[in-house]
């Protein structure tokens, strides 16, 4: 498979409870490599919702932002959202984790009403009218099913956010540990990983069939 497939990575944070999924996120990049293909990382330059404290669960009195959180997880390679160019990608892939939900969009506070950042929904749009596909893990389907629509997706068993997706006009397929469902209309793949009671061999799964699916759609 040729380096030439370049994909980008979007993430919110870094740690599940208010930024991005660190495993989904890390076994998303060590999927594109194996399956050789090269990544870019990107995050929006905001300051995130709020900050938890991930070995109690509870909210911190600070603030941080996004994009230098998201830094840790790509060692520093990173660059802005605002930068990203659908040009330049053949395909691009949401990690999961609350961070989708509380920095990336309003969904963990709004739920159907949600909105999700402007930087996002352009890089979604400008990917789908440009014919190329998008991955979303975990809790990520949500902001595809807001910004698209009538769009075949997964969160896995969750009848409380497959209701929500399925509000916002998506059709919600249920799944188990490391299935996806692709969308051959708009080349959306979606994988449950951490929706489910999963370990981290499980995400590992997901993410890579996530990754081996859209570099069969480029």
């Amino acid at each position: 498979m040729s380096n030439s497939k370049k994909i980008a990575v979007i993430l919110a944070g870094c740690g599940v409870y208010d930024g991005a999924e660190i495993h989904e996120a890390t076994l998303t990049l060590y999927a594109i490599v194996k399956h050789g293909a090269i990544y870019d990382i990107f995050a929006p330059d905001i300051m995130q919702h709020h900050v938890i404290n991930h070995l109690t669960g509870e909210e911190m009195n600070e603030q941080r932002n996004v994009l230098i959180e998201s830094a840790r997880i790509a060692r520093g390679k990173i660059s802005p959202l605002s930068k990203f160019r659908s040009a330049d990608y053949d395909a691009v892939i949401f990690p999961g984790g609350f961070g989708v939900a509380k920095n990336l969009s309003t969904f963990a506070f709004d739920g159907v009403n949600l909105k999700v950042l402007p930087e996002v929904e352009k890089a979604i749009k400008d990917m789908v009218q440009a014919g190329k596909p998008i991955g979303a893990l975990c809790i990520s389907p949500v902001i595809l099913a807001k910004v698209l629509g009538n769009v075949e997706l997964t969160i896995g068993q969750d009848q409380g956010t497959a209701s929500s997706v399925e509000k916002l006009g998506a059709k919600h397929i249920t799944t188990g540990h490391g299935d996806i469902v692709v969308d051959t209309k708009y080349k959306v793949v979606t994988t449950p990983c951490y929706m489910l009671d999963a370990n981290i061999v499980q995400i590992a799964e997901g993410a890579e069939n996530v990754v081996k699916a859209i570099l069969d759609l480029i």
